[in-house]
This record gives structure tokens, sequence and C-alpha cells, in this order.
């Protein structure tokens, strides 16, 4: 096997990978600057190689990272109107500034997603949604004047998994809008019977693995609002009265099943009151009917850490572990693993005091690395996959131009 094979080898386990980056500072600084003369590549590329001897039972399956490759993402700026490009390296996770979109003054840019060749952004102040153009490179060109968002405080957005359609809620208007999507242009046409009401607050929107179920938290009041969506005409139709979360519904996950969704009670009370949030767990009804994609409690819910308060933000990892992460740096991310039942159960020393924020959380396509929206900026990190404990990525926090970022999203 020649050195470069075995270093892929080596790092398609992330457990792997934490290791070869802890081997030395020498070797680690030299993959993060995407390795600048062939001598140390030699010397790294050897390391790496007698880590794939010694580490044979690494695996998982995964494609590994080659050598210099990056991942785009894109980050909302809402104070600054602007969308950020940043790039990921693949081997590393370390996060490289871009280009930014030219600032729109008074329209505050929030939720964001994807769909090929086109970036959807939904404009808190201005209620609208900016449509942009990815070129090869990854920047953004703005297409055509912005959509009207069909509510007040667009807040989440979303691709259907079919991409013909795209759904945002309207915190301020109680409605989720769903546009129909131009396969050519990408432009958006309002659908028949939009926007559909959702109760109050709808902030944050997820749909369901299965592509027919759309969930919405409805903060203020502490509920998740549920729908069965066509994906031929983007219908959307209520599945039943709200079900109740707990106080600050925020941020929703769904397990490798699709059958089980979870919700961070921001402000909920436990009993006894050891912390302050939660993770609501529910049953999501797979059987067709009238009583499809309704929500039950999972046994035991809802689950919280001894220690932390606040969970905002939730991203689940291709290995079922379920992540919350909380503003501040103390016992700010509680990690999980997701029982084939739904149940959830801390792992070993969760939570972790680590840089954390509410803003977002999310992991890279390849599951390898972990990132969290705060104030400051963006944390990023390397979660072990036994325990989900995250390990910081050299050059962590990384800035958004000095400002809060909003959300983020990583192109697939």
């Amino acid at each position: 096997m020649s050195f470069l094979g075995a270093a892929r080898a080596a790092l398609v386990g992330r457990k792997c990978l934490v290791r070869s980056l802890e081997i030395g500072s020498d070797i680690r600084s030299e993959i993060g600057s995407e390795i600048g003369s062939s001598a140390v590549a030699g010397i790294a590329l050897i390391g790496v190689a007698l880590l794939a001897a010694f580490l044979p039972s690494c695996g998982g399956g995964k494609k590994p990272p080659v050598f210099g490759q990056k991942q785009n993402a894109y980050v909302t700026l809402p104070s600054q109107g602007s969308v950020l490009l940043m790039q990921i390296n693949s081997l590393t996770g370390a996060i490289t500034t871009a280009a930014t979109t030219p600032e729109v003054v008074g329209t505050s840019p929030n939720g964001l997603a994807l769909l090929n060749k086109f970036l959807y952004v939904g404009n808190s102040q201005a209620n609208t949604i900016s449509l942009f153009n990815i070129a090869s490179d990854g920047t953004l060109s703005q297409n055509a004047t912005p959509t009207p968002a069909g509510g007040s405080g667009p807040h989440g957005v979303v691709v259907d998994p079919s991409g013909k359609f795209l759904l945002v809620t309207n915190t301020f208007t109680d409605n989720i809008s769903v546009f129909s999507i131009d396969s050519g242009s990408g432009a958006l046409t309002p659908v028949a019977g939009s926007p559909f009401y959702a109760n109050s607050g709808p902030g944050e929107v997820m749909i369901a693995p299965s592509g027919d179920l759309v969930y919405v938290t409805n903060s203020g009041v502490g509920t998740v609002t549920g729908f069965t969506f066509s994906n031929s005409t983007g219908l959307l139709t209520s599945i039943g009265p709200p079900s109740y979360s707990g106080a600050g519904a925020s941020g929703m996950a769904v397990d490798n099943t699709g059958t089980h969704l979870y919700v961070a009670n921001t402000s909920a009370i436990n009993n006894p009151p050891t912390s302050v949030g939660n993770i609501s767990g529910f049953n999501i009804n797979q059987t067709q009917g009238a009583s499809y994609g309704m929500l039950s409690p999972i046994t035991g819910s809802p689950f919280t850490a001894t220690v932390g308060s606040g969970p905002t933000a939730l991203a689940r990892s291709p290995n079922n572990f379920l992540f919350a992460t909380t503003p501040g740096g103390t016992y700010s991310v509680w990690v999980f693993t997701i029982a084939q039942s739904g149940v959830l159960t801390p792992t070993i020393n969760s939570p972790f005091s680590v840089a954390s924020g509410g803003l977002f959380a999310l992991l890279d396509n390849s599951g390898s690395f972990f990132y969290i929206g705060s104030p400051t900026g963006i944390q990023g990190y390397i979660p072990d996959q036994n325990t989900g404990q995250p390990v910081v990525i050299t050059g962590s926090p990384y800035s958004t131009n000095g400002t809060s970022p909003g959300k983020m999203v990583v192109v697939p």
C-alpha cells in the first residue's frame, strides 16, 4: 500500500483521526496547512501510515478525506446583511473565510437552505426570501429581486427531499409558507393555500426523512406542530393539535431510523430542578391513516443532564449520538446515545465543558466534524466516535467577520 493509501485508511475512522491529530503538533500543523513541501509531506504521511499499521481496528465504512480537499459552507450574518462563504478542510476540519456577499441594509438574513446550484436565505427583517446562484468556486451572486416570504419574520428555511419545494416559517404571522421551485432558474412560486397556519410563533422547521411529514417548534408556547406534506402539490395538512414539548421549544433532530423526534426545551424546569432545560423525545406514528405522523412521548422523556442548562440546538451524528448545545462553556455540550427504543442515555463524562453556543449545531457531511454557532463565531470540534467527547480543532473558534452568525449549511 502507498503512503497515501495508508493515510486514507487510517483516516477512515474518526477515532483514528483524533489520535493522528494528537501524535505531534509538527505533523498536525503540516497537514493543517495542506503540506507545503514534498519532504515534510513524506514525513507526515509516514506518521499517518504508521497509525494505520498500529490501529487496524479503526474503520466505519466512510469515504476517507482527500488531502487538500475542501467543503464549502455558508453562514448568514444578520447584523451585516450578508452571507459568508467559508471553506472546511476535509482532513482537519479547520475553517477558512472566503468571500462575503455585498451588505444589504434592512434584511437581517438568518435561515438558509441549499439546492444544487441555488442558496435560499430568509431575510427576517425585510420579510423576503433571497435567491443566490452558486458559482463553481462557491461564490454567490444574487438572482433577481427577493421573493415576498408570505408572512412576517421568516426564520426557518428548508428544501424538501424531492427538491421541488421550499418551506419557510414566519414567526410573527404564525404561519408557514410553501413555494414551488423552478428547477432551471430556482425561482419561487407560492403553492395553492400558502401560507398555512402553524400555531403561535413557529420557529425551527424540519422535514422527516420520509419526506412527507413536517414539524415546526412553537417556542413561546412550548409546543411542536406537525403536518403531512404532499411532495406533488406542496400542500400542508395539520395532523392534529400541537404536542406539548416544554418551555422554550426550539431545535429539533430525528434519529437515523426517522421514527423518533427530539426537541430542545431551553427554559423547561425539571423535577427535581437540578438543571434548567431538557430534551423531549417523541415516537413518530408510522401507521398510515388519520394518526400518521402524530407524536407520543418516549418512555422516560424528557431527558436532561445532571448539570448544565439551556439546551437550544440539536444535532444527530451518523453513529446515532445526539448532541445538545447550550450557551457558555461550563457543562455546555450534552451528548447522548440513542437506543432503538428512542431512549436517550448520556455518554461517559457527558456533559462536556467546552466553548459552546445556542445559535446552531451541525456536523459536516461525513459526520467527522462538529460545529457550533456562538456570538463570537463558530466553535469547531472532532467528536470522539465512542463517547461523543468534543476535541477542539486547531484554530477554533473561527471568526465570522467579527459578528455573530445566524445559521450555517455545508454543501453536500
